[in-house]
């Protein structure tokens, strides 16, 4: 079996397991409102409870599909859906990012940062996907039994790939070569020709509310920056006081403002802040930091 037959054979079978986590992610969650309202549904779909609505279905499509993809291979429906569905999400992202580009894309459950470029990627794989799947009259099982061994191989790089894009790749691996290039090349609080001093969005995140909210976590200066997708991030090292084993655990305190906002252009910035444990990588919310 020919090594492309092979691939268009396999692949949609990682769409599918992709498909199945993020469509039961939607519909597991017993309140989808939250999380509607940090993406741009409320306002293209007319309130919060049509986004609720909005995103319940695109899950019970994704289950779906996701069945039709591993249950009827072969078959150019499923395939076809699929792609559409990649063609949707590529729309709704670009859309999206210029009504509100601080929203994040509800695309995962878990997933709450800003659109960027994983999320483009991620909806360009399902649309090629689906496109693969459509066009492949070779059932998986045909291809995985003619050659076992390749047919792992791909589909182990096809796993990768898409849990890479949907696992938030800024933390989970920019992070420690960001770390190594300031180790090696220092940390410049300046920019670069055009740029914004990173000084200058300092003054600009130190004067905003939500440094005087965050503040009381903070303990240390500025840790490490970088530019992502028109945003400037900014990491700080602090610590929270965990009645359960009453001591302070140590945290990471990210604020994400626009990359080109200073003082002279504020943009009417909102600040956007992170708090993740540094022990359990979970991303704290309000309620554990009040206690």
């Amino acid at each position: 079996m020919p090594t492309t037959t092979l691939a268009a054979s396999v692949l949609p079978l990682a769409l599918a397991a992709l498909l199945a986590a993020t469509g039961a992610g939607k519909l597991a969650r017993r309140s989808l409102r939250a999380q509607a309202a940090r993406t741009a549904l409320p306002r293209l779909a007319g309130g919060p409870d049509r986004a609720v609505l909005v995103l319940r279905a695109t899950g019970a499509a994704e289950l779906l599909l996701a069945a039709g993809l591993a249950a009827a291979p072969g078959h150019p429906l499923p395939g076809a859906g699929t792609a559409l569905l990649g063609a949707g999400f590529l729309a709704y992202l670009a859309v999206s990012r210029w009504i509100a580009p601080e929203a994040s894309c509800g695309c995962t459950a878990r997933y709450e940062a800003p659109i960027g470029w994983a999320s483009f990627a991620r909806a360009a794989a399902v649309a090629a996907g689906g496109v693969l799947a459509a066009a492949s009259a070779t059932p998986w099982w045909s291809a995985v039994r003619a050659r076992p061994a390749a047919a792992a191989l791909v589909l182990a790089g096809a796993a990768a790939l898409l849990a890479f894009l949907s696992a938030a790749p800024g933390r989970t691996w920019q992070l420690p070569l960001r770390r190594l290039r300031v180790r090696l090349f220092g940390n410049p609080l300046t920019g670069g020709a055009g740029t914004v001093p990173v000084a200058a969005t300092v003054e600009l995140l130190e004067r905003s509310l939500a440094w005087e909210t965050a503040a009381p976590l903070v303990r240390s200066g500025l840790v490490e920056h970088w530019d992502d997708d028109g945003w400037r991030i900014l990491h700080y090292t602090g610590a929270r006081h965990d009645p359960a084993c009453a001591c302070d655990r140590p945290v990471s305190v990210l604020f994400a403002l626009p990359a080109d906002a200073d003082l002279d252009r504020p943009h009417g910035t909102a600040v956007r802040v992170s708090v993740v444990d540094e022990g359990t990588d979970e991303v704290l919310t309000p309620d554990l930091l009040a206690r």
